[in-house]
């Protein structure tokens, strides 16, 4: 997501598996920069959002990727690094102009 000014990332997951899910969503630019959000994502029907902080944008959009990664909780000690990974997904820069 961008507004000319300041860039981040937001992902949206629909967590039906009845347990609450951690979210990590990290937001690579130009120059490796890199901007990163842990969420909890809770069980219910309605889709949980991870947003990332916006931060000043350098380069345009197509110099931007975003990854999401869901994994399970009930991890005694809780890092998300022990728990399944269920999802990984990452963005496509944007389309330029020329095609």
């Amino acid at each position: 997501m961008t507004d000319g000014r300041a860039t981040g990332a937001h992902s949206y997951y629909r967590n039906t598996t009845g347990d609450e899910l951690r979210s990590v969503l990290t937001l690579m630019g130009p120059g490796g920069r890199t901007v990163e959000a842990r969420c909890a994502v809770e069980s219910q029907d309605e889709p949980g959002g991870c947003e990332t902080p916006h931060r000043s944008s350098c380069g345009g959009p197509d110099e931007y990727v975003a990854v999401a990664e869901y994994a399970g909780g009930g991890v005694p000690d809780g890092t998300a690094e022990e728990a399944p990974l269920l999802l990984r997904s990452g963005s496509d820069p944007a389309p330029s102009a020329a095609g």
